[in-house]
């Protein structure tokens, strides 16, 4: 029987696979503050991510809690309570807006943007700004850390696959 039976989409996933999904977009969403997904993607996170902000604003212990069984990642629970719950104090409802893309090209489906109602698009740098950056100090700084690590990375992993090669001898 199906009494009151909620309806939802499920995007062709069973269930394990769909909460994923969702949880996995809602991190998305709450990290970036901003993403591309398929519109009916973005209106089924939509009404997730607006309940987790309203709890958000009780800004406790036991709301910390449930949403880290929600969502399972510090960042995202700590982002909703600190940052978001507060940038939405005085607004009743209504955090997020969902702008319509168009078609992808591939499939036809309906691309849609999420995002929160108070993000700030920052505009590119120009030509100027960037040739000014790259010849800063703190460029060349970064730039010779990342590299360091790059280094790192592929020391570690060659480590490992030498111990695997070693073990399936």
């Amino acid at each position: 029987m199906k009494h009151r039976k909620i309806k939802t989409s499920s995007f062709g996933l069973k269930y394990g696979p769909r909460k994923a999904l969702v949880k996995g977009l809602v991190n998305s969403l709450v990290e970036k503050e901003r993403i591309k997904t398929t519109l009916p993607r973005a209106k089924n996170i939509r009404p997730l991510v607006e309940k987790a902000i309203t709890l958000g604003r009780k800004n406790s212990l036991h709301v910390r809690r449930l949403l880290l069984s929600k969502y399972s990642n510090k960042k995202t629970a700590s982002k909703i309570i600190d940052d978001l719950s507060k940038r939405f104090k005085d607004r009743p409802g209504g955090y997020t807006r969902i702008v319509k893309l168009g078609f992808r090209k591939g499939d036809q489906a309906q691309k849609a943007l999420i995002e929160f109602v108070d993000y700030q698009f920052a505009p590119k740098p120009t030509k100027e700004e960037k040739e000014k950056y790259k010849a800063s100090k703190e460029f060349q700084k970064i730039r010779r850390l990342e590299i360091k690590k790059k280094k790192e990375r592929k020391k570690t992993l060659q480590q490992i696959q030498l111990q695997s090669r070693r073990k399936n001898r």
